[in-house]
This record gives C-alpha cells, sequence and structure tokens, in this order.
C-alpha cells in the first residue's frame, strides 16, 4: 500500500540522511521526497510516499519518532488530505502544431515559463496522477527534452494540523 509520511524535523545537517537511512535499513524504497523550511526557520517539512504494508510502516514510524531530530511525524494515508507536485517540462516543439501544444496545457492548467523558437518550458502543479496524464499527452504532440517533478507535498484537510511545539 502506498503511503504519504509527513514529518516535522530540526532542521538541522544530517536530519534528512538519519531519516532516510531509517526507511533504507529496513529495505523500503523512498518514491518521492521533497523538504522545505517551515514557516520557523528552524524545522523542516519532510514529506515522502512509499510503498509497504501498514505494520511495517507503522513500525518504521515508531522508530523515527524516536530521532532526536524528529518533531512530530504523521502517516497522512489513511486522513483525509490534499497532495500536489510540480513538473516542469522541456518540450520541442519544432515541426508540430504548437496551437495543439498550447491548447493541451491550456486544458490541464498548465504555465508556459519560456519559449524559444523551438522550445517551450513549461510548468504544471497536481496530483501524480494528473501530472503522470500531462506528460503522456504532451509526448504525443511534441518531444519531451527534459522532465524534472518536486516530489509530493501533501497536508491534512481541516483544522488538525502537526504543529510546532512550543518553546
Amino acid at each position: 500500500m502506498r503511503h504519504i509520511i509527513s514529518i516535522l524535523l530540526q532542521n538541522e545537517a544530517g536530519a534528512l540522511a538519519r531519516v532516510a537511512g531509517m526507511f533504507s535499513s529496513r529495505g523500503y524504497n523512498i518514491d518521492s521526497l521533497s523538504v522545505a523550511p517551515t514557516h520557523d526557520p528552524l524545522v523542516s517539512r519532510l514529506t515522502l510516499a512509499t510503498t509497504g504494508s501498514d505494520a511495517v510502516i507503522e513500525q518504521i514510524i515508531k522508530q523515527t519518532r524516536k530521532l532526536v531530530d524528529v518533531v512530530e511525524i504523521t502517516d497522512l494515508s489513511s486522513a483525509d488530505h490534499l497532495e500536489c507536485e510540480l513538473v516542469m517540462l522541456k518540450i520541442d516543439v519544432a515541426g508540430v502544431n504548437t496551437r495543439q501544444v498550447i491548447d493541451c496545457i491550456r486544458s490541464r492548467r498548465g504555465v508556459i515559463l519560456d519559449e524559444t523558437e523551438n522550445t517551450r518550458i513549461v510548468q504544471l502543479a497536481g496530483t501524480g496522477a494528473e501530472i503522470d496524464a500531462f506528460v503522456q499527452e504532451v509526448a504525443k504532440l511534441a518531444t519531451v527534452l527534459e522532465l524534472v517533478r518536486s516530489g509530493l507535498a501533501a497536508m491534512q484537510r481541516g483544522l488538525q494540523s502537526m504543529a510546532i511545539p512550543s518553546a
């Protein structure tokens, strides 16, 4: 089963490596990983996606919670949550119907960030499935030269939130 793990951790050197090590030492691949400081520059939010049984992921979460750098950890998979990812792709539009490409980009709420005579750099935010579908559709219309994805960001809906403990 796919799990989305959200972790608040101290923004210190080595903290990310210790968390990633907890997963790899148990033989679990991290499919997606994103990390950045929160509104408190001393705390970062790490969001990762992995696949595994509920029981094993629960054990990994318990062990990760014990790491000194970890402030809070939760598995968002069973909670009502939103998830989003960003993709940027560079496409070659030489010799193709650029109107079709532009229509495809606009229909998916994409944005053209840069254009040259033969290339476009496009940005799109959405779920992983939306991004996969977009890339497949664009690849039918033009040649994908380069692609970069940000990794998953996720947040629980409603008032419940991962809070940074008061000092």
